[in-house]
């Protein structure tokens, strides 16, 4: 792992991060790191460099004024301004020496990704757990609650991750969404999902279909109804979407329909979308894993 990371350990649950020197005619590294990350001053760089937190591939510090070389890569420390804890708690459900299994509450991102990083549910559980290797080995939205599985042992991921690849892995989802008496149900909901603008939000498209829902409805309470979703493939945003083009956004999604600007978090309205069972073979103990989320969605 030490030369993996040019002999940065992980700190706090949180590996280095790497960013590769393509070829290029900078003076020194330090002004190719300026430039690369523009939000990042130039007295940080020399900050974590004077700590020794700036190395090549091959552990060697980076000083200020070391020459640039491209095609290499460098580690280095990521830093973020004090982040306010996000006042939920996962549920460790399950743990051996291959697997551990999370409910995750909602609005907790599963890995550092923009301006989250202790706040996330992988260095939540690094720093909890002491696994230095442990990575998930799938991804639920940040604002869906519910079960992500990660692996303990760095090289044994694939194979949990080929099960998924292969449609091997059975996953059942819950949502709080409109009725409409003209639906009917059990439907399998079959589209072409792409990026759309901005970024984050996904759009049908016309096209091949690469997407796939069993939708089926469980309760209804007046206006609202609990639904079973069951997604056959594994495209970003699948169930948001489908469900918003059935016009059944579900509710407290900020995102489908969407909004102008995006809100912030509103902890008092959480997306009610619980990733609820999931079941599989596993491939290194031939044992069958099924696990349930313990959270619940409460009708109205």
């Amino acid at each position: 792992m030490g030369a993996k990371y040019g002999g940065l350990p992980t700190r706090e649950g949180v590996g280095p991060s790497c960013v590769s020197l393509p070829a290029g005619n900078w003076p020194t590294i330090t002004d190719f790191l300026v430039q690369r990350f523009p939000d990042i001053p130039r007295a940080m760089w020399l900050e974590r460099m004077a700590a020794g937190e700036v190395v090549d591939e091959f552990g060697e510090a980076v000083t200020p004024a070391r020459a640039y070389r491209g095609h290499m890569r460098l580690y280095y420390y990521r830093t973020l301004p004090a982040e306010t804890r996000i006042p939920f708690d996962e549920e460790l459900l399950f743990q051996d020496d291959h697997l551990v299994v999370v409910d995750k509450p909602h609005f907790l991102p599963v890995t550092p990704s923009g301006h989250y990083l202790q706040e996330t549910l992988l260095v939540r559980l690094k720093n909890r757990l002491g696994i230095a290797e442990l990575s998930p080995i799938h991804r639920i939205d940040r604002e869906t609650a519910g079960l992500v599985l990660f692996s303990v042992q760095a090289q044994e991921r694939a194979a949990y991750q080929d099960l998924f690849r292969q449609r091997e892995v059975s996953k059942g989802y819950e949502a709080i969404a409109p009725w409409r008496a003209e639906l009917t149900f059990p439907r399998v909901c079959t589209s072409r999902i792409v990026e759309g603008q901005p970024f984050f939000r996904q759009a049908e498209v016309a096209g091949v279909a690469n997407s796939e829902t069993r939708i089926e409805l469980l309760e209804v309470s007046g206006p609202l109804a609990r639904y079973g979703l069951s997604p056959v493939t594994g495209k970003k945003h699948q169930l948001r979407v489908h469900m918003y083009a059935l016009g059944l956004p579900i509710v407290n999604d900020r995102v489908y329909p969407p909004l102008e600007p995006t809100p912030e978090d509103d902890y008092r309205y959480p997306l009610q979308l619980l990733a609820q069972r999931i079941a599989f073979d596993d491939p290194f103990t031939g044992q069958r894993r099924q696990f349930s989320s313990k959270r619940r969605l409460e009708l109205p």
